[in-house]
């Protein structure tokens, strides 16, 4: 469908376009990035569909589709869209997809954490460890265990997290060892990569489940991970798109379910800076040095169907 970009947020992969043509066909210089896109339907399919002309809609995009959402219109596949939550701005609500539904996929679909009472999150304060933290309250998780730094414990208990250990000056394990007793905790997620795999593991219980979102998960580099029955899980949202009607669909009802808990006012979104398309370039350069706190939202205003 053809869509008009109404907001798109900036993503870390978005910084990365540099490097893509190592994993995307017939790259060329008239590649767009952007994934997370609010906009509005000017043009439908020939195929049987719902959706209509001057539908508002919601979606993380395919970053193999040159067609992004870093301009005034784009195309996305149909088969993923998602409606606009209407109780939400649209700066907010673009912030969502890429973090908040991998933290949805993460705890929900792969680790059921509706089933458990303790969880650890390495990168609590990042996109999607902040989400999670607060879907993991949303269901009633009596221990919400996350790293991060000093600077944001404050944050990160706002958000829900029961116990916040400062990786920077204090040891996670030892900490983590305190915190539930020794018995450990029923799941974990890996939100930072590196040696943070390692904290998940070792924070399980016996035959306790973590979700790898960064690294390929390597259970020999587990302490005991086959004594221990651990299981470990990994995603790539994205690649929903390479995976036929099971991996689109995983991608939109991930969508669907998210945008009913940030419709009902369960979801805090991150702080946001709204900026122009023009200065999207110079955001994605600072994003690139990790100079970017919060989330930065392109918005694209219209008068009379023309861009302004």
């Amino acid at each position: 469908m053809l869509i008009r970009v109404h907001a798109c947020s900036l993503n870390p992969i978005d910084t990365k376009i540099v490097h893509w043509n190592k994993i995307v066909d017939d790259m060329e210089d008239d590649f767009i990035v952007g994934l997370d896109v609010v906009g509005e339907i000017m043009s439908t399919p020939e195929k049987n569909t719902s959706w209509k002309i001057g539908d508002k809609v919601l979606f993380h995009g395919n970053m193999f589709d040159k067609h992004g959402g870093l301009a005034e219109y784009c195309l996305q596949d149909f088969r993923t869209l998602t409606a606009l939550p209407n109780n939400v701005p649209i700066e907010v609500a673009a912030s969502t997809p890429c973090a908040g539904w991998t933290a949805w996929r993460s705890l929900v679909d792969k680790l059921q954490i509706q089933k458990h009472n303790s969880i650890f999150i390495a990168g609590g304060s990042g996109g999607v460890g902040s989400f999670a933290i607060q879907i993991a309250k949303y269901f009633g998780v009596e221990t919400i265990i996350t790293s991060c730094s000093q600077r944001n414990i404050g944050y990160a208990k706002r958000l829900g997290a029961t116990h916040v250990i400062d990786y920077e000056n204090q040891n996670i394990i030892n900490q983590l060892r305190i915190i539930t007793k020794g018995n450990g905790v029923n799941v974990a997620l890996d939100c930072v990569g590196g040696g943070s795999e390692l904290y998940c593991a070792n924070a399980l219980q016996f035959e306790g489940q973590m979700v790898e979102l960064v690294e390929t998960a390597n259970l020999k580099s587990y302490h005991q991970a086959k004594a221990r029955g651990l299981t470990v899980h990994q995603i790539s949202f994205g690649a929903g798109y390479k995976n036929g009607v099971q991996g689109r669909q995983s991608i939109q009802d991930a969508g669907n379910a998210f945008n009913k808990l940030l419709n009902e006012g369960h979801i805090q979104a991150p702080q946001i800076q709204k900026i122009t398309l023009e200065q999207a370039a110079d955001a994605l350069k600072e994003m690139r040095g990790q100079r970017t706190v919060g989330k930065v939202v392109v918005m694209l205003k219209y008068l009379n169907g023309s861009l302004m």
